[in-house]
């Protein structure tokens, strides 16, 4: 099948709506649309190592595409993991179950941030593989492709695995300012040149993730943190660049200085009110609660309703969940959703 040029889909309503145009219905995808929810990935993924399945370029074709065969969503999201970087480029770090990414050494010095690798476009070559197969199976469903931000990635390095306080992180941030951004200038590097890799094999926006960013003040986010989620988003043109955070109310402005197209809010604040914080002229993506999708159809329609009206205080909006899709989520009422959605 004939790979779809990027540029023929310019007027598909996700994109139209990243760039503040109206689009030809409210568009809609879902974080973690691609993963646990779905009983077809769960048979596809048995006996296979997240890291391996992310590495394997007919996996990530499939798995990015099960969920837009089922849901009808408008954007597919790339099946990959945040630290596919980090272990491409010789970190050695991995995914435990029930855990998350755990990291053999962590970096807690100088001499650990200088003996991180840096990121060949090669050594990504099995993603690139995949996004080169998902062009040739996605017709006019644009595809999303994502990294995770530097300062959630430094922590992972740092504490080496998931952190509730993140003490490790702050305390080098804090009393070593100057090796904390050593070490993510050198993750903004390895993101920014991921990111760029997946543009230029043919994904037609990206998703800049940042999954611990909430747990910084204002002010220690635009000091320690903004100056290199900056360099990551300016590194990457071409496409619409969406930026995300979990727990980020506090930081929506500063986070946007960082120079994305689209603000991704999560299910703390009303969308209405991340505008107002925004500015009028800004694209928000967001903001259905995770949890609600289990309270039963009638209050999904109710908040789906709701926070598509919110929306409309903004340039433009793309609707998603707060958060990614929880594992033990109905895909029927996933389905559900984008038809409302879609309807609206």
């Amino acid at each position: 099948m004939t790979a779809t040029p990027v540029t023929s889909l310019s007027a598909a309503p996700l994109l139209a709506a990243a760039r503040g145009e109206k689009p030809a219905h409210h568009p809609v995808w879902f974080m973690r649309q691609a993963g646990r929810s779905l009983p077809e990935y769960r048979k596809l993924r048995e006996g296979v190592a997240m890291l391996d399945a992310c590495f394997n370029p007919e996996m990530v074709c499939e798995i990015t595409m099960q969920p837009v065969r089922r849901h009808g969503v408008d954007g597919a999201v790339l099946f990959s993991d945040i630290v596919v970087p980090l272990r491409a480029a010789g970190v050695d770090v991995d995914i435990v179950p029930g855990t998350g990414p755990v990291l053999a050494e962590p970096v807690r010095d100088k001499r650990g941030v200088e003996a991180l690798p840096e990121l060949d476009p090669a050594q990504v070559q099995p993603v690139l593989d995949g996004i080169g197969l998902l062009r040739g199976e996605l017709g006019g469903t644009p595809l999303i492709g994502f990294a995770g931000a530097p300062f959630t990635l430094a922590s992972y390095l740092v504490e080496g695995g998931p952190s509730r306080n993140h003490e490790r992180t702050k305390a080098l941030m804090h009393a070593e300012p100057e090796v904390w951004h050593a070490l993510l200038a050198r993750v903004a590097q390895i993101t920014g040149t991921f990111l760029r890799a997946q543009v230029d094999a043919g994904v037609a926006a990206v998703q800049l993730f940042d999954s611990w960013a909430g747990a910084l003040s204002e002010r220690d986010y635009r000091e320690y943190v903004l100056p290199h989620s900056t360099a990551v988003l300016q590194s990457v043109t071409g496409v619409p660049k969406i930026h995300f955070g979990v727990g980020t109310s506090e930081l929506l402005p500063a986070m946007r200085e960082a120079g994305a197209d689209v603000v991704g809010v999560d299910w703390r604040l009303p969308l209405d009110v991340a505008v107002r914080r925004l500015g009028p002229d800004v694209v928000v993506q967001g903001n259905l609660d995770p949890a609600v999708l289990f309270a039963g159809w009638p209050a999904v329609e109710r908040e789906v309703r709701r926070i598509v009206e919110e929306g409309k205080a903004a340039a433009g909006h793309i609707f998603n969940l707060g958060h990614g899709v929880l594992p033990d989520t109905d895909p029927d009422v996933l389905t559900k959703v984008v038809e409302l959605v879609h309807s609206l």
